[in-house]
C-alpha cells in the first residue's frame, strides 16, 4: 500500500455539489492499494499514519503524532499512486489492486485508525472527488508498506 500524507490545518472532500468529509487540523492521507497487498499491510499503514511524528511540540520540533495531538484523519482513495509513468505518455496502472480487492483494504485502514483512537473521515471509493486542503508547513510525506521509498 502507498500513501501521500499531508499535514493540514483543514481539508474537505466533495462529490458533486455535496461536501462528504471535512476535517480541521490533522492529516490528509491519499491511499492506494497495490496488487498483492494484504490486511497486514492495511494495519501497518494505519499504524504508521497515526503514529508518525509530524506535528510540532512546544519547542517547534516535529515530535508529536496525530494521536498525541488529537487531530483528525481524512482517508481518500487514490489508485493513481500506483501509476507508472516511466514509459510513454500514458501512465500504466497495472500494479494497482482491482476495486473488489482494494475497497476492503481501505476500509481496514480506516477501521484500524479508529481502533487506535483517531477520528477518521473518508472520501467515497471510486467517486470523482474534489479534495481541498491547506497544507501546514508544508509537510508532505510518502509511505509505502513495501518500503520502496
Amino acid at each position: 500500500m502507498r500513501a501521500v500524507l499531508q499535514r493540514v490545518s483543514e481539508a474537505t472532500v466533495e462529490v458533486g455539489d455535496e461536501t462528504i468529509a471535512r476535517i480541521g487540523a490533522g492529516v490528509l492521507a491519499l491511499v492506494a492499494v497495490g496488487g498483492g497487498d494484504t490486511a497486514e499491510d492495511a494495519v501497518k499503514l494505519a499504524r504508521k499514519i497515526v503514529q508518525l511524528r509530524v506535528f510540532n511540540d512546544d519547542d517547534g520540533r516535529m515530535n508529536l503524532s496525530l494521536l498525541e495531538t488529537g487531530g483528525s484523519l481524512a482517508v481518500v482513495s487514490q489508485f493513481t499512486l500506483f501509476g507508472d509513468s516511466r514509459n510513454g505518455r500514458r501512465p500504466f496502472y497495472g500494479d494497482a489492486a482491482r476495486p473488489e480487492s482494494a475497497a476492503p483494504l481501505l476500509e481496514r485502514v480506516v477501521a484500524e485508525a479508529r481502533r487506535l483512537g483517531c477520528e477518521v473521515v473518508t472520501g467515497r471509493f471510486q467517486a470523482e472527488m474534489r479534495v481541498s486542503l491547506v497544507n501546514e508547513g508544508p509537510v508532505t510525506l510518502l509511505l509505502d508498506t513495501r518500503n520502496i521509498f
